[in-house]
């Protein structure tokens, strides 16, 4: 099964994001390191949703490329995305499965006290185990 290691920190953050964007969706990408089945994230790199769909993420390109710059620079890589589902569950809508394409992409989905992991793969997304860490 598929893991996913990040610190507290950071899913705060997450959930400070959703609420700040709400009643939008956030959207950002997450910046780490992929180890066999276990994703470790280092890093959030906020982007702009160019989205026009209240209930949609669209992350802006020019973000997208600085977080590659940066994971690059950093010895690491752009591993996944995050999103939030403002008055929605925690798991993948029929947007996030029409919008998906990158195989082993990691998926983190904020929706109300929820923060839920899930790995694209082969036109599905199936649930990550959480392994939370303090750093």
């Amino acid at each position: 099964m598929t893991s996913v290691r990040m610190p507290g920190e950071l899913r705060r953050q997450i959930f400070e994001a959703a609420r700040a964007a709400h009643p939008a969706e956030c959207c950002g990408l997450l910046v780490g390191a992929r180890e066999g089945q276990q994703f470790r994230i280092a890093a959030l790199h906020p982007a702009r949703n160019l989205s026009a769909d209240a209930r949609r993420f669209e992350i802006d390109p020019r973000d997208q490329v600085a977080a590659q710059r940066h994971a690059r620079d950093q010895g690491t890589a752009v591993v996944g995305c995050y999103h939030s589902h403002p008055d929605g569950q925690a798991l993948p809508s029929m947007a996030d499965r029409a919008g998906a394409g990158e195989d082993n992409f990691l998926w983190l989905i904020a929706g109300g006290d929820a923060l839920n992991a899930f790995v694209y793969s082969r036109g599905v997304f199936t649930g990550a185990d959480w392994v939370m860490s303090s750093a």
